[in-house]
Order: C-alpha cells, then sequence, then structure tokens
C-alpha cells in the first residue's frame, strides 16, 4: 500500500461563496473530513502537492493518506472528488473518511490487466479481449487496502470469461457482491467477427443438412 502525505488547515468560511473565494487563490482545494467520533470538519487542502500526486499516482484513489490538518494527524481515504465540468483537471471539492486499524471500510478498487499481450485466446486463437468491468467495491482494513486488484489473463481462451469469484484475493480483502450472489464477468475474449467459431459453426450447420432428392 502506498503511503502520501498532505497539510491542510481547518476552513471557518463556509458555504460556496466561500468555497469559490478558496479556488480563486489557487492554492487551496474545499474538502471535508467525516467519520469516526469525531464530528465533521471543513477543510482546506493545499493544493500543490495533490495535484501533483494526482496525476504521478493513481494509488492515491485507493489508499490510506495521511493528512495533516492545522499540524493534528488524520488516517483518511478519499470517498469522492468532484471535477470541474469543463476544466476536468481543476478539483471542485473531495470528501474524505477517516478510517482506523480496527474499522472495516468499503472503497472502489480497479483491475489491473496482467498478461494481455501473451492472452492465449488472442495471441492463438484470434480473438478479442474485451473488459466487462474496470473497478469493484471491495471490502477490507485500511491497511489492508490494495492498490488494485490483478487480473492474469494469460490462458484465457476464446469464449472464457474471468469473474469475480475467479480472482486470487489478497489477505483480508473481500468483494460484498459475491456475498449477494452477484459474480459478475471481469474481461472475457470474443471471436472476432468473421473468425473461426463463425466458420465452424456455419461448417456443422452444413454437414448437418439433408441433400435434396434429385
Amino acid at each position: 500500500m502506498s503511503q502520501f502525505n498532505f497539510e491542510a488547515k481547518a476552513r471557518t468560511d463556509l458555504g460556496k461563496g466561500a468555497s469559490r473565494r478558496l479556488r480563486r487563490e489557487n492554492k487551496f482545494i474545499p474538502a471535508i473530513v467525516y467519520g469516526g467520533e469525531a464530528e465533521p470538519q471543513s477543510i482546506a487542502l493545499e493544493q500543490r502537492e495533490f495535484y501533483r500526486i494526482l496525476v504521478l499516482d493513481e494509488a492515491i484513489y485507493t489508499s490510506v493518506l495521511n493528512l495533516k490538518i492545522d499540524g493534528k494527524a488524520e488516517q483518511v481515504i478519499m470517498k469522492d472528488m468532484q471535477r470541474h465540468p469543463f476544466k476536468t483537471n481543476t478539483v471542485m471539492h473531495i470528501d474524505f473518511q477517516r478510517v482506523d486499524s480496527k474499522t472495516k471500510v468499503n472503497i472502489l478498487v480497479p483491475f489491473h490487466i496482467e498478461n494481455e499481450e501473451n492472452c492465449l485466446g488472442v495471441k492463438t486463437q484470434d480473438g478479442m479481449l474485451l473488459r466487462q468491468l474496470n473497478d469493484v467495491e471491495i471490502t477490507a482494513f485500511p491497511q489492508d487496502l490494495p492498490d488494485n486488484l490483478v487480473v492474469d489473463v494469460a490462458n484465457l481462451e476464446v469464449g472464457q470469461t474471468i469473474h469475480l469469484s475467479d480472482l486470487d484475493l489478497p489477505k483480508g480483502v473481500e468483494i460484498p457482491a459475491l456475498a449477494l450472489g452477484h459474480d459478475e464477468g471481469i474481461v472475457t475474449v470474443h471471436a472476432k467477427r468473421g473468425g473461426s467459431d463463425e466458420e465452424d459453426t456455419e461448417a456443422e450447420a452444413a454437414e448437418g443438412e439433408t441433400p435434396a432428392a434429385e
């Protein structure tokens, strides 16, 4: 699990107008910290370091973040981030959730596809690899949160699919959807249009036809 450290200050000037003024300074991002036994707290997150990490490391979305608010340390995860509708590089607001080592949290984690270039169904069977899910919600203690979930497609053949239940999950990680019976497909290999599967089907159909009487 990656480690990230950010600085922030408590914010008492609240409301939409105050948030706009804060963003115009181009130094801070309006945010809120909630959860745990403490009351929700509005903060101003220092923008420069956050933007730097946001561009360089996508693990920021799934890691425990060390947030220092006016010198007081908080451990949080990022639960929501609102971007500007047109200036997508501009963050409008962030929701952070406090975490502790004894309480499990739910968070969206992306899939990392391994051996895509060596996939059996693509490399030797002229298939096409299609992603069906980009991420999934997991439950784990903060110290067990993975940056991503690995999906190895090396042995995946045409017509086969890797489902959530096929994953080799890291220790302490659970997928709530599976407990509810939702075993979704993550990635599959389809036969290309007009490929060998269609040709085989047509050949089998032809073999089963009865010659017309003369």
